[in-house]
């Protein structure tokens, strides 16, 4: 294997009609490069020793064309320094069009002497560059990318989430040439099946209109499973894209054949029918892989942006996130969020839920660590900050969930496990079949070619290949139908092995709100009290006010940070806030109308959901032992606990100590199936086995999860579980019964006692039962 990191010596290629470096067009005449820009970045990667880039890439599009007049930025607000004093920069790198692209990026940045790493994702196109020396050696840096045709910005989470998807939309395309080919086709061979008195002629006619449609069908939409293969091949394994393309092709072939000989069938529809499925399984697959980026990106994007930095000077200016450092100090205006963990020299209430699950702002004593991503919910503060992003809290997250995405992205279907052992034996009977016959039995090489084809459609895994997908796609529907979003291509199988819960409280087993406990408050006192708390974002003051939505809201109403309301003589706010004592701060607020009033107590719950207590029950009839998990004080927890009927239960977990329990359970040989509806749930929901998110969660939590309840409460949760385990249970049936006819069928073929329509027959006959009993999964 050649090694990357020696150069090697490589002419450009030599071409009239395009051009030397990036591959546009060329003129007649014109020379050997389309401007002196690629003239300069061509002697430039000859200079550096790398011209073995112009043999590497896989295609030349114009795209790496240097610009005339490059955009510029400053990088130096975004270069951060290293404990060990070392630079390093995130950045965006526009124009890689393939590995080699990927190899010159790497290789001439290397080529610098003070570079430390330059290591490139061809994925997201991010570029992590580290370097010693000076900061500004960051701007010439990027100089040297331009001068090479490749264009750069600051890499932020929004360039995630842009990310270009080639693969992707190459799947889409597949799909839509696939089923829109094998509409037509089936169109077609539907005439030829069902009409048995067509003239010879017309029979011809729509054979060759079949295979007008169906071979570039085959031929295009096939694309992602002959490529798969081929790379399977290279690497010396076998895969089910193997089997599949195998038999795609072969049946093809065959059908071409019996078209030039005008036979009386042809399979074309077979063909691309089963492309159409796979792909369609394909993209689903696709779409699941791109959870975890979007669950990384979705959590970084809470420290994203521009934050107040306060000089010494006292002036305030706007400046990135990531330049900012240990130590520095940061303005935080009233319902602004913390970008950075930091702390503060004064008492500061804010909003955590969002962190921690807490369902009510805390305060915090002065000095004490304040989490990044909560929301400032009393008076500007001045913020210290502790750490800078890329060490903070979020970024802690953010690896958490990349690490258990991870994890779980090397889950194998019970598919992926038959096709192991399935794949090389099938083709290795049908190779052992042409030999019998053509060294054995003496026969021509054409009829041996014909029995083996025969074996090799026999065994076609048309049968062994949608005995998942088929069961998956019947569950899904019927799943949706009861309002439950299946989010992976795995989760059915997942949530069928799944053997505990871990639910969260708020918002999950209660409603995530709290509401006014009546105790017979007088209606004028409530009309009062409501009118003040109308000037409060607070979640009590805002249950007050639509405890009594009419209130009007009651002028010179002014906060009183971290306790509370008042207006003239009157208060509304924690007991402290009115001067009462006996009274725990919680879910309460006390109102007095004026110093000499009495108070008035107003008490709040977070309210279970109606069907807690029962989906409770059902979990643990299907055997799975629930347990309670939360970010709320013990004796909130203990409260919903009791009241849902669940024994187990721990407070005041942070993300941290969630994804940490999840972990342990599952060291401890556990399945657990997570249920949460936060920010602050996210890491363990990508750590469980399988993780479920209702109504109303966070696009984060949504976005980690493996399936979604569309309608309020929990209700549809056991009844999924019991259509994933019948699913699966149908699914061991459907590849049971695919291996199992090939047991019969088989031999058959081996002894020549079929021909291709007799062979097809079969195929299609098999795949039909797998399907039929694919459809009873919707039935559960």
């Amino acid at each position: 294997m050649t090694d990357l990191k020696r150069p090697l010596v490589a002419e450009a290629p030599q071409s009239a009609a395009a051009c030397a470096h990036c591959g546009a067009a060329l003129v007649p005449g014109q020379g050997r490069f389309c401007c002196t820009g690629c003239e300069a970045a061509y002697g430039l990667v000859r200079g550096l020793g790398l011209d073995a880039f112009y043999r590497r890439r896989e295609s030349a599009d114009g795209a790496l064309r240097p610009e005339a007049a490059p955009p510029v930025f400053d990088a130096l607000p975004l270069i951060r320094e290293e404990a060990d004093g070392a630079k390093s920069l995130d950045l965006m790198i526009s124009g890689l069009t393939c590995g080699a692209c990927v190899w010159l990026v790497e290789q001439a940045l290397a080529a610098e002497p003070d570079v430390i790493k330059a290591r490139v994702s061809f994925t997201t196109r991010r570029l992590d560059l580290r370097w010693q020396g000076a900061a500004e050696r960051g701007n010439e840096l990027i100089a040297l990318l331009a001068r090479l045709g490749f264009r750069v910005a600051p890499y932020t989470p929004a360039c995630m989430r842009a990310t270009e998807d080639a693969e992707g939309r190459a799947l889409i395309r597949a799909l839509g040439i696939a089923a829109f080919g094998a509409m037509n086709v089936m169109l077609v061979s539907i005439a030829v099946w069902v009409g048995e008195d067509m003239g010879a002629h017309t029979r011809e006619f729509m054979h060759w209109l079949a295979a007008l449609i169906g071979l570039p069908t085959v031929l295009v939409a096939g694309m992602p499973f002959y490529r798969s293969a081929a790379a399977a091949l290279r690497a010396g394994r076998v895969n089910m894209d193997m089997a599949v393309s195998l038999g795609v092709l072969a049946t093809a072939g065959m059908s071409l054949v019996e078209t030039f000989r005008n036979g009386p069938y042809t399979w074309f529809d077979g063909a691309t029918a089963l492309l159409a499925l796979l792909l369609a399984g394909r993209v689903l697959e696709r779409a699941a892989r791109k959870k975890a980026r979007q669950a990384v990106a979705e959590v970084l994007a809470l420290q994203d942006g521009m934050v107040a930095l306060l000089a010494g000077d006292g002036i305030t200016r706007l400046v990135p996130v990531a330049s900012l450092e240990a130590g520095q100090a940061v303005q935080i205006a009233a319902g602004e969020a913390l970008r950075l963990d930091g702390r503060a020299q004064v008492e500061t209430l804010l909003d955590t839920a969002a962190i921690t699950g807490e369902s009510l702002p805390r305060g915090f004593a002065a000095g004490a660590a304040l989490p990044a991503g909560a929301v400032n919910m009393g008076a500007p503060f001045v913020l210290e900050v502790t750490a800078p992003a890329r060490d903070g809290s979020l970024a802690a997250m953010a690896r958490l969930l990349e690490a258990a995405e991870q994890s779980k992205g090397r889950f194998v279907s019970i598919a992926d496990h038959a096709a192991r052992y399935y794949v090389p034996i099938a083709h290795a009977i049908a190779a052992a079949t042409f030999l019998l016959w053509w060294v054995g039995f003496d026969a021509l090489w054409q009829e041996a070619l014909v029995n083996a084809v025969c074996v090799l459609l026999i065994t076609c895994p048309c049968g062994l290949a949608i005995a998942v997908p088929a069961v998956q796609v019947v569950a899904n529907g019927a799943l949706f139908k009861r309002g439950v979003l299946v989010a992976s291509a795995t989760a059915l199988e997942r949530l069928a092995e799944a053997d505990c819960a871990v639910l969260d409280k708020t918002g999950t087993l209660t409603e995530g709100r709290p509401v006014l406990i009546p105790e017979g408050q007088d209606a004028t006192v409530l009309r009062a009290a409501a009118g003040m708390a109308r000037a409060s974002r607070h979640p009590l003051a805002k249950a007050l006010v639509r405890a009594c939505p009419e209130a009007p809201l009651v002028e010179g109403t002014r906060e009183i940070p971290g306790q509370g309301l008042e207006a003239g003589t009157a208060r509304l706010g924690s007991p402290a806030c009115c001067n009462v004592t006996g009274i725990r701060d919680g879910m309460v607020l006390v109102f007095r109308a004026s110093a000499d009033a009495a108070p008035v107590i107003f008490r709040f719950a977070d309210r279970l959901r109606a069907d807690a207590p029962q989906v409770v029950a059902d979990l643990k009839a299907l055997g799975l032992p629930v347990e309670l998990l939360s970010g709320d004080g013990p004796g909130a927890v203990a409260s919903a606990a009791k009241a849902a009927g669940i024994e187990t239960w721990q407070a005041e977990a942070d993300p941290r100590a969630k994804a940490a329990h999840i972990e342990s359970l599952k060291e401890a040989g556990r399945k657990p199936l997570m249920v949460g509806d936060g920010i602050n749930d996210a890491a363990a929901l990508a750590a469980a086995h399988v993780a479920a998110s209702p109504a109303g969660a966070t696009d984060l939590a949504q976005t980690t999860a493996d399936i979604v309840l569309q309608r309020e409460g929990l209700a549809v949760l056991p009844e999924a579980i019991r259509l994933a385990r019948r699913a699966q249970i149908l699914a061991r049936q459907n590849i049971g019964f695919a291996l199992a006819y090939n047991v019969i069928a088989v031999p058959t073929a081996i002894a020549g006692l079929v021909n291709p329509l007799i062979a097809a027959l079969v195929m299609a006959s098999s795949s039909l039962i797998v399907i039929g009993n694919a459809l009873r999964a919707g039935r559960g």
